[in-house]
């Protein structure tokens, strides 16, 4: 019932709050955030934009060359997909988009990061650059919804059923860890039908928490490295901050997978870090 009261209370805000305010300058930033500030709701360029290069990013070949080439079509003004990347996490998902934002902004590409709770205004975001000669990817990150939440259904709207559209500079990249962004119970399968001829017709429950996913036209699989990928990512961090990948920084590399109970890319941007920083302080004489 919270929920709900929340979601009215950000509508009403909305609604008081009056037309979405662009940026005073759309040259400040290759990427904006969806803000509220001020009372007012509106697209806040990010002062700092790390960049990300294809090379640094490893053992996602496959990955990488599926949302390079839907994203390369985009800026060159070609039919492209939504795009849904799932999968385990810190293996690299939003990374691929931070890369193609990289990549592609000198070529007109730009991201707008919007928060699940602000997914109302949604249709809004699209509706204020639909003009814009840019081409934009809305940015959702780290998806997951609960049965009832309003953010589910603008996102659907916008993605592919609202009688508005969706306009041709504008595509949404979203990461989820769950392939249906839903929770998936046990009484949903209760409901599915088992007719005679063997036919199998899923519930009405489960074929709404599966309705969202399926409107993204390209969907993305991410996988938990084994100990070789991880390592061969440390690897590559080490040489960003360069640092040598000796045997002791393999050791602890792996024992850091331990304490942490996974592999992943970021794990290992995060061990190079610790390591460089650690050795730079203090170098051995």
């Amino acid at each position: 019932m919270q929920a709900v009261v929340d979601q009215l209370t950000r509508i009403a805000q909305a609604l008081e709050q009056g037309v979405m305010r662009p940026p005073q300058d759309w040259n400040a930033s290759v990427a904006f955030r969806l803000h509220h500030r001020a009372g007012q709701l509106r697209l806040e360029p990010v002062r700092t934009v790390e960049k990300l290069s294809r090379e640094s990013l490893k053992n996602v070949d496959r990955q990488l060359q599926a949302i390079e080439t839907n994203t390369r079509q985009f800026v060159n003004h070609l039919p492209a997909n939504n795009v849904l990347l799932t999968g385990a996490r810190g293996t690299g998902k939003s990374s691929l988009v931070r890369a193609m934002l990289t990549h592609y902004a000198d070529q007109g590409l730009r991201l707008i990061e919007v928060d699940k709770s602000d997914l109302l205004f949604l249709q809004d975001v699209v509706d204020l650059v639909s003009d814009r000669p840019e081409r934009f990817i809305v940015f959702c990150d780290d998806l997951s919804f609960e049965e009832g939440e309003a953010g589910y259904k603008a996102l659907k709207s916008v993605l592919d059923g609202s009688i508005a559209g969706t306009s041709d500079n504008v595509l949404v990249y979203a990461t989820s860890n769950r392939r249906h962004m839903l929770p998936q119970m046990m009484k949903d399968n209760l409901q599915t039908q088992h007719v005679d001829n063997g036919e199998v017709r899923p519930a009405e429950a489960i074929e709404e928490k599966v309705s969202l996913s399926d409107r993204f036209g390209l969907w993305i699989s991410f996988h938990s490295f084994n100990q070789d990928e991880y390592l061969e990512a440390v690897k590559v961090w080490l040489n960003h901050f360069d640092m040598p990948f000796t045997d002791e920084a393999r050791l602890i590399a792996l024992r850091w997978t331990i304490e942490r109970g996974s592999k992943s890319g970021r794990l290992a941007y995060q061990f190079a870090k610790h390591w460089a920083g650690t050795a730079k302080l203090s170098p051995k004489s």
